[in-house]
């Protein structure tokens, strides 16, 4: 029992360490003119890692957590398929093939990167006495706020690319919008909402990682 204790003691800083370490090496490999188109080629591997350290990093009941999760999965992919065959939400676009296996010319990925940045963004604003509503809309930001940093480097990542090359506003209002309404539902239904060093560092690291390719 005391080895069991240990471990569930230590694991949060067991996945903060394999987040460091699977981001550094990411950025390191981008870095290099002769591997960056294969390490990008590895990028939805990267965001299943961080998936899966979400479900072992959660601290509210598994059940409840995936049934989110799946929500925030179908709101998001329904909103890409749209966007990606009306234009009618984001703009524009299309998906490259660094994003792994597409359905329906989505990433499977692309839904489940959706309850990544909404937990990981709340994460970081559940900790503070305010409004549930102010918290909304902060953690609404924050992940507006990556979506910037990820933008004028998916066309080069081969993520997604935007008609003419041109992000248009349109796609921050649609991103702001859609955030919002998974950020209501996570801060407002059955207590999920949780303040988690884990997901604080995993948003840290994921700002960290794209300002670094922006920079590059």
């Amino acid at each position: 029992m005391k080895v069991q204790k240990n471990l569930l003691l230590r694991k949060p800083n067991i996945l903060i360490a394999v987040i460091v370490v699977f981001y550094t090496v990411g950025i390191v490999g981008m870095s290099l003119p002769d591997q960056r188109d294969y390490f990008a080629s590895l990028s939805f591997l990267n965001l299943l890692l961080s998936f899966g350290i979400v479900l072992l990093a959660r601290k509210v009941a598994i059940k409840r957590f995936i049934g989110f999760l799946a929500f925030c999965f179908s709101i998001g992919f329904v909103a890409e398929l749209i966007g990606v065959h009306t234009g009618l939400l984001f703009g524009s676009y299309h998906y490259g093939e660094n994003l792994g296996v597409k359905v329906f010319e989505v990433p499977i990925i692309i839904g489940l990167n959706w309850g990544i940045l909404v937990v990981i963004s709340a994460s970081l604003v559940e900790r503070f006495q305010m409004s549930v509503y102010f918290k909304v809309l902060l953690a609404t930001t924050l992940m507006v706020f990556l979506d910037f940093l990820m933008e004028p480097i998916a066309n080069d990542l081969d993520f997604w690319h935007w008609r003419n090359d041109q992000i248009p506003l349109y796609n921050f209002v649609c991103w702001f919008v859609i955030s919002l309404i998974l950020q209501y539902f996570y801060f407002n239904f059955n207590k999920l909402a949780e303040s988690n060093r884990v997901f604080n560092v995993l948003y840290t690291v994921m700002v960290v990682f794209f300002s670094l390719l922006n920079l590059m």
